[in-house]
């Protein structure tokens, strides 16, 4: 069968389907159960006539809400949370997982602008860290205390103030993506710039490794969540910029909420990534293999949590378990 007869013979009945993902006020179990099956075996026929076709990657997409849907329905009320975090986020992030990729890429290259920027003119992170900011560090780094920055308030508060500036960054980052993709693509590339100046200002006065070590302790977790809160952005103005199949409301309202599941799960990286900062990051005298350790064990979370396990949920969806 031609693809264009594929799509012809199967388009309204998928129509159908796109107003039963996500409504569970007048969707029944049932009617979900029924959609996933039919959804499903229209997928396994596309994967293998049409695999590199974009009615695949849109079945796949009805798929997964469905089965999201399904977990919901069959989980009873004590074991909704755990579904939600390793269920409903994972499948989230992996609808979304472009968007993220684009997030990373603007962040990255937003980076290396601020590292050549800084090299090429020395009182460039004058002008995007402020000049308190640097003769405070070039005073720290003289008596020798390059990190003490982390070290100036109580744990607790410098805790919970890092909480809350994170938590409102992330939260900013997203919102911009009701400007369309580009508002939060200027944020995104606002904050990798910094973060290039910032290191490069350390690698002019020979503190690569210290000051790696000391920022990465806690910027592997908090850089990372704002990457993923960047994508979320993203997948927010994508929503209603490109809608698709869909019609530009159900799209924006679609992907409003999937991008708002992977948002909070932001919340709890930026927490932790907060205690490592306000508790761990001033104590510079702790060995290099433990923050190293600490380092590579964030990271590793990262990996699995934004990249294994979403790739993980959605075969498990499209082998129809």
């Amino acid at each position: 069968m031609k693809e264009a007869v594929f799509i012809r013979q199967n388009i309204e009945k998928w129509r159908k389907v796109e107003l039963i993902v996500g409504d569970t006020l007048f969707t029944t179990p049932d009617d979900t159960v029924a959609a996933y099956n039919q959804v499903t075996s229209d997928l396994a026929f596309a994967q293998t006539h049409f695999p590199d076709s974009s009615i695949t990657e849109y079945l796949n997409d009805l798929a997964l809400g469905l089965h999201r849907d399904l977990y919901r329905n069959r989980r009873d009320k004590w074991s909704r949370l755990l579904t939600f975090w390793t269920h409903e986020v994972p499948l989230s992030v992996y609808h979304a997982r472009r968007a993220l990729l684009v997030s990373l890429a603007i962040f990255v290259v937003s980076i290396l602008i601020g590292i050549i920027s800084t090299f090429g003119d020395e009182s460039f992170p004058r002008v995007i860290l402020g000049d308190s900011y640097v003769d405070m560090t070039l005073r720290n780094i003289e008596e020798g205390h390059p990190m003490a920055v982390y070290g100036g308030d109580s744990q607790v508060s410098s805790f919970l103030g890092i909480t809350v500036n994170n938590v409102i960054v992330s939260f900013v980052i997203y919102v911009m993506g009701l400007f369309t993709s580009f508002g939060t693509g200027y944020y995104l590339m606002h904050n990798g710039i910094m973060v290039g100046a910032f290191v490069t200002f350390f690698i002019q006065r020979g503190l690569f490794v210290q000051s790696i070590l000391a920022i990465m302790l806690h910027g592997t977790l908090e850089l990372s969540a704002v990457v993923i809160a960047g994508g979320a952005g993203i997948t927010l103005g994508n929503g209603w910029l490109f809608p698709g199949t869909y019609s530009r409301l159900r799209s924006f309202l679609r992907a409003a909420r999937r991008s708002l599941m992977i948002l909070v799960s932001t919340v709890p990286v930026f927490i932790v990534a907060a205690f490592i900062e306000g508790f761990f990051t001033r104590y510079t005298e702790v060995g290099d293999a433990w923050r190293l350790f600490v380092i590579l064990l964030s990271l590793a979370f990262i990996l699995f949590y934004y990249v294994v396990l979403p790739a993980r949920r959605a075969k498990e969806v499209t082998d129809g378990r």
